[in-house]
């Protein structure tokens, strides 16, 4: 018998799911109480980003915003991301870091903190063995690439920058040669989801300990691309549970969270689902459950694809917002939910993709329109999107 697939759908770019237990750390990931702390903070350090990538959440440009947080209101905000408690996941996004000349600075001292750091940098020439060993000096416990083409080709197309692949596929040996775990993250639309397989091969040749598969929210410049239809979706799920059963890395989805149905479904008892997936990672996390985004001039959304602000961090209260704004409360609240998703019997291990559903109707309460799954009571309006590649 095969063991249980990894069924892992937080929607982190950047997770630190196998680095090794410390005092700071949380124990047992499953006991995380999501309304009081979430399991990720990402902050968006900068948007600065020499690619041009087709399917940039954050329409990135080389130049840096004059209105991003300052190194002193950086550290004011790691401050309080340690006041959820010990061993809070930080994600250092972009844009690129990288562009940050304090980055390492940043990483040293959330990581002084007692906070677990991880870091999601872009495959561009700054990216350099030298750069790596020192973030992993610094205390990054995890680097997160993006790969979206198993060629450079494709992947450089994708990207918009030519020598991105080569790139990235240094620096993630180079993530390998300091000692860091390594996370390759790859969107998933009609332009990249026939390379699957053959990434998922690459994934494997990297040695990386986790595949994060991101279906394609149509926000920033992805708005241009054509996301895959709920049907396709559904067997690339299928197909994903396969692999996670006998990969030597885990699988997550990231903004597709009924890639958890799919695997409770296949397994056809739902009480059968597991916590986590046993290496450490926390299981069902959704935008604003679990899940928090700090943008690069302050605000604080429930996924950076979920660009609605619950406030700006500058002046405090990152904690009290994620506790008790009524965005977040609302985001938490399954039985809340609209329109299928809201009738699901699976919403509570699920409930969808909250960022795709605001995207397409500005609700962030209403159906993903990118799930298949009817359920069986249900007889109302069904959500429904643009899409290609099936």
């Amino acid at each position: 018998m095969s063991r249980p697939p990894h069924v892992d759908t937080d929607t982190n770019a950047g997770s630190d799911a196998d680095a090794p237990p410390t005092a700071t750390a949380p124990a047992d990931p499953s006991s995380i109480d999501t309304s009081r702390r979430p399991f990720v903070l990402v902050w968006e350090v900068t948007q600065a980003c020499d690619l041009a990538c087709d399917h940039c959440r954050a329409d990135a440009t080389p130049a840096r915003h004059p209105d991003e947080l300052t190194s002193a209101e950086g550290t004011r905000l790691l401050e309080q991301a340690r006041e959820f408690g010990p061993g809070q996941l930080v994600v250092l996004s972009g844009g690129d870091p990288l562009a940050r000349p304090d980055l390492v600075d940043l990483v040293e001292y959330g990581t002084d903190l007692g906070l677990r750091m991880t870091l999601t940098p872009s495959g561009t020439s700054s990216l350099t063995p030298e750069t790596v060993a020192d973030l992993a000096d610094a205390g990054v416990r995890r680097m997160a690439l993006s790969l979206d083409g198993a060629t450079a080709a494709s992947h450089d197309a994708f990207r918009g920058e030519d020598g991105s692949f080569e790139q990235t596929v240094a620096a993630a040996r180079a993530a390998r040669e300091a000692g860091l775990p390594l996370q390759i993250n790859t969107t998933v639309c009609a332009e990249t989801v026939a390379e699957l397989p053959a990434l998922c091969d690459l994934v494997a040749d990297l040695g990386a300990v986790l595949w994060s598969v991101f279906f394609l929210v149509p926000v920033g410049r992805g708005r241009v691309l054509d996301p895959i239809s709920p049907e396709r979706a559904e067997r690339v799920m299928e197909w994903l549970t396969e692999v996670s059963e006998d990969a030597p890395f885990g699988v997550k989805t990231t903004e597709a969270p009924h890639y958890r149905r799919v695997a409770i479904q296949r397994r056809r008892d739902a009480s059968d689902a597991p916590p986590t997936d046993g290496i450490g990672r926390r299981l069902g996390i959704t935008a604003g459950d679990g899940f928090a985004f700090v943008s690069h001039t302050g605000e604080l959304f429930p996924s950076g694809f979920l660009p609605a602000s619950a406030g700006n961090v500058r002046d405090g209260g990152l904690v009290e917002r994620y506790r008790e704004s009524d965005l977040f409360r609302s985001l938490r609240d399954r039985d809340a939910l609209g329109g299928k998703c809201g009738a699901c019997e699976f919403r509570h291990v699920c409930g969808g993709s909250r960022s795709r559903a605001y995207a397409h109707t500005g609700d962030p309460l209403a159906s993903d329109p990118l799930c298949a799954y009817v359920p069986a009571e249900y007889d109302g309006p069904m959500p429904t999107t643009r899409s290609a590649g099936d």
